[in-house]
């Protein structure tokens, strides 16, 4: 699934090609997505100068004149900028053509991405409770250390819980926590202060470094330039179960939390 380094990723590789012009085209081919698109989103979207390009989460929020467009990529989902008269392929649900020639194009196999309307979008049901950007000052480990206190879930899924901070998927949670020496199976509510602090740092600087490297190419994610991210050759455990630690030579293990496979370094997390 994208994660925030990848949905930033493509937030900043179709900006530049939006922001400031106009839709004058929306070809829905498929309406059928986690939630339908709505019947009237050409209506709505059509003519309407694109005035900015944001991210909330893994939220695509696409500010027009009169409301805003909010993408989600779903599970295998990628927007990306192609040639308006493309030859359309299998799974590319929706164009939104500009008035340069360039279409976004979302493609989608699984279908489980979202192309929604809304005035408000901050107060739309999908995003009113959100917890805080992990890159913002909003965020820090004081607040997690905070949050945690008298919790016995698992700190990696207490750290992946959108209403704590949002965009901290899978791998990156993984990652961080290695980076921070903390072991995943550890309950939130026992970690100390200056762990915590320790593990928002590693938050902020290894999300960082991903958006920087494009995102992680996991599958088949893209940006919207239609080129792969290349985090994956920086990844410490996330997708290593049985391999050397980079780090102290032990084997990686695997465990599953949350229903999700978190892979650590029994030496080097505690």
């Amino acid at each position: 699934m994208p994660e925030l380094p990848e949905v930033e990723t493509t937030r900043r590789g179709i900006a530049p090609y939006v922001e400031g012009l106009r839709v004058t085209q929306v070809i829905v081919r498929e309406r059928r997505l986690r939630w339908p698109i709505p019947e009237d989103l050409d209506v709505r979207l059509s003519g309407q100068l694109i005035e900015r390009v944001e991210r909330r989460a893994k939220y695509l929020l696409l500010y027009a004149e009169s409301g805003c467009l909010i993408s989600h990529l779903g599970m295998s989902g990628s927007l990306r900028l192609v040639s308006a008269d493309t030859p359309v392929a299998k799974h590319e649900h929706v164009d939104i053509v500009m008035e340069s020639g360039l279409a976004l194009r979302y493609h989608d196999p699984r279908r489980f991405g979202a192309m929604l309307w809304s005035a408000d979008p901050l107060q739309h049901q999908l995003l009113q409770k959100l917890g805080p950007e992990p890159l913002s000052e909003a965020f820090d480990g004081e607040r997690l250390y905070q949050q945690s206190r008298g919790k016995s879930i698992a700190i990696k899924p207490f750290i992946m819980d959108n209403a704590v901070v949002v965009g901290v998927g899978n791998i990156y949670a993984s990652e961080a926590l290695f980076a921070a020496g903390i072991d995943p199976r550890r309950a939130a509510g026992t970690v100390s202060r200056a762990r915590y602090l320790k593990l928002a740092t590693a938050i902020k600087r290894i999300l960082a470094a991903a958006i920087e490297c494009g995102g992680t190419t996991l599958r088949d994610f893209v940006g919207g330039d239609g080129q792969p991210g290349y985090f994956q050759q920086e990844l410490f455990v996330y997708g290593r179960a049985g391999e050397f630690c980079k780090c102290c030579g032990s084997t990686l293990r695997d465990v599953r939390l949350g229903q999700r496979a978190s892979v650590y370094c029994p030496k080097c997390q505690r």
